[in-house]
């Protein structure tokens, strides 16, 4: 796989991600242009939501995959990509051809960032609920949302190496499928798939290149080393090599104290994550990307990580 996070080991890696809340379209560019001139950094990401998850349900969300090409044509180093593309929003072809159009945008620096989406929960609070019903979309079981990830990797694969091709799943049909023009790269975007569940570590250790979880706050880096166990032996299960896949984990920084952001990335790097996503709180300070180089990165490499 040809990307910076997947490159000859030089410590821990590091990218930065804006959710795209309750802010406006400057606020997030400003920080991506300046990500783009710093060097520590390999990646950007975004989210795929189309209706805010906290603070003012009427708030603005700006939609992903726009929003990820009108910053791919205003960067020029950053590996980009949806963190992660939820798989219920899109169908399948038409979500091969929006990554391709990004991918050739971006000059072959996109990373296909895929997870299931939502799907309906037995029990607790379910954001998904909502925001499905308001823009029409169906809420699959947790089965039939796995599967469905599956079709859609399958057909992503085959839009970005084969000329035309049938296709005929169990939720999708294809006829004479073409995918004009191409992925920059040869085989296409390196595949990162978000989650946690087992089955879904089942799936990411059959397709993924990269397995990307959420970190502190959301979940515990104890947790963390857990799942990285699960997904080594679903590898070892099928005859695949744990170390062909980039273990990647996002955390929320905490501006007040960045002192105990840098202890939870030490610690997701002890549980064997090689790669940590910086998401940004808003509002958004000046230089945040430089902020995070000199009060997270710098530092935690200083320290030996």
């Amino acid at each position: 796989m040809v990307m910076p996070l997947d490159a000859p080991q030089r410590g821990l890696r590091f990218g930065v991600k804006t959710t795209p809340m309750h802010l406006a379209y400057d606020d997030i560019l400003r920080v991506w242009e300046e990500a783009d001139e710093l060097p520590a950094f390999d990646d950007a990401w975004l989210w795929d939501h189309l209706m805010p998850l906290a603070g003012p349900p009427g708030g603005a969300v700006l939609e992903g995959w726009t929003l990820l090409a009108a910053l791919a044509a205003r960067t020029t180093r950053l590996r980009l990509g949806l963190l992660v593309t939820s798989n219920m929003l899109r169908a399948p072809a038409h979500l091969g051809k929006i990554a391709t159009t990004v991918d050739v945008i971006s000059r072959g620096r996109l990373i296909m960032g895929l997870g299931v989406g939502g799907t309906r929960q037995p029990d607790g609070p379910n954001p998904a609920v909502a925001e499905y019903a308001a823009y029409g979309l169906p809420l699959p079981s947790p089965g039939e949302g796995l599967a469905r990830l599956t079709e859609t990797i399958t057909i992503l694969r085959r839009m970005w190496t084969e000329e035309v091709f049938d296709h005929d799943g169990p939720f999708t049909t294809l006829r004479a499928t073409r995918n004009g023009p191409g992925p920059v790269r040869p085989g296409g975007p390196p595949l990162l798939l978000g989650g946690w569940g087992n089955r879904t570590l089942r799936i990411i250790a059959e397709h993924a290149d990269i397995w990307n979880v959420p970190g502190p706050p959301h979940n515990g880096t104890d947790w963390i080393a857990e799942r990285v166990r699960v997904l080594n032996a679903h590898c070892e299960a099928i005859g695949r090599d744990p170390a062909e896949i980039t273990r990647s984990a996002q955390i929320i920084v905490d501006y007040a104290d960045p002192a105990a952001t840098r202890t939870h990335v030490h610690a997701l790097a002890a549980a064997g994550i090689q790669h940590v996503v910086l998401a940004l709180p808003r509002p958004y300070p000046d230089h945040a990307a430089r902020w995070l180089v000199d009060e997270i990165v710098t530092p935690v490499h200083e320290e030996g990580a």
